[in-house]
């Protein structure tokens, strides 16, 4: 009777994903109108020179010119040059990516974009992939797979509907659901253990997504961290841009609560299957304390990720003399503290969720 509850539960939450789904599908209108104002697509080229001459604005500073070949677009085969100061890093051989522009006059100039990075980078997916399917093999391979539709939703789904100003926390729940089904049942199979931690994921998703709202809204933050912010604001009609703030915590709180609810289920079955005399109790207490050494580990490791990825930022605010406090409150480190701290809430709520849950199936 539990497990056939379970069921249904997932099955309703399936369907209420669906539902969200179809009413939050971007509409496919661009509400820019077309033109974003971000400048032209990057033209790939490779340098082949790289001079020091006198600057052309200044003949007494130095600059490089560098020579390159566009290597992409219309204009492949064609040569061109810019000039670049002399702390310039682009020597003969590189990839780089190139703006052009054509001045009043016809003339046509070029800008350093970014160097190519597609090489290594593929590198790395490959050794990535390798490693994930030697020692996962099957499961690995639906790991991989997983991680493939969540890319999947985001790009075509999270952010269109986020663009098309629908309602930021809903669209976040519902692309954290449909990467939660299809990543567990994938990697996991679809046994009762799946169902257990699907279920407990939802539950911990939940409770971080309404802690989320209530501190965001508590802490009257704005959203505008940054200047990629006050740039949406321009191009995008009706974009909630705290809105944005509360999805990213709720998708970002997603990797980690179903690492740990698959664990805590996975640990609650291992220890039925040496001693299958165990009742719940007996079973929660031991997978417990797994989950304590769980949770000590991967919350120190949430805060450090978080901490890594504002360090620019932290070491700033350090140079400038500002207090501990001060800096603290500013929304742009602020935000980056309650996302740590509610992720954390979730992650330590869906320890006993997910404990007691798959106990009391084993022993039901």
């Amino acid at each position: 009777m539990l497990r056939r509850n379970l069921w249904i539960a997932v099955i309703a939450c399936g369907v209420i994903t669906v539902v969200g789904l179809l009413v939050l599908w971007p509409s496919g209108d661009d509400p820019s109108g077309g033109d974003l104002g971000l400048g032209v697509d990057p033209i790939a080229a490779q340098v082949i020179t790289v001079d020091v001459v006198p600057c052309s604005y200044d003949a007494l500073l130095g600059c490089r010119l560098v020579g390159f070949e566009l290597t992409s677009g219309d204009d492949e085969g064609e040569l061109g040059a810019m000039e670049l100061g002399l702390d310039s890093r682009l020597s003969e051989g590189d990839g780089i990516y190139v703006l052009t522009f054509d001045q009043v006059d016809g003339q046509r100039t070029y800008t350093f974009y970014e160097f190519q990075r597609g090489t290594p980078m593929l590198l790395l997916l490959l050794l990535f992939c390798a490693a994930v399917l030697t020692l996962g093999r099957w499961r690995g391979l639906g790991a991989l797979a997983g991680l493939a539709v969540s890319l999947v939703v985001i790009v075509f789904f999270t952010l269109p509907s986020l663009l098309d100003g629908n309602n930021a926390v809903a669209v976040a729940l519902v692309s954290a659901s449909i990467i939660a089904f299809v990543a567990l049942f994938l990697a996991h199979g679809f046994g009762i253990a799946t169902v257990v931690a699907l279920l407990s994921t939802f539950a911990s998703l939940l409770l971080t997504a309404i802690l989320a709202w209530i501190f965001v809204v508590f802490s009257k933050f704005t959203g505008f961290n940054d200047d990629a912010t006050f740039m949406l604001v321009g191009i995008a009609d009706g974009l909630d841009v705290r809105g944005i703030v509360l999805a990213g915590i709720v998708i970002g709180s997603l990797g980690v609560l179903d690492d740990v609810t698959v664990t805590q289920v996975s640990a609650v079955w291992e220890l039925k299957r040496a001693d299958p005399t165990l009742g719940t109790s007996e079973l929660f207490m031991p997978a417990l304390r797994i989950g304590r050494d769980h949770i000590s580990s991967t919350v120190n490791t949430l805060f450090l990720a978080y901490a890594g990825a504002a360090l620019p930022l932290l070491l700033l605010f350090t140079e400038s003399a500002q207090s501990l406090s001060s800096v603290a409150t500013r929304e742009v480190v602020a935000t980056e503290i309650v996302r740590a701290l509610v992720g954390s809430i979730g992650l330590v709520a869906s320890v006993p969720i997910s404990t007691w849950l798959a106990a009391r199936v084993l022993t039901r």
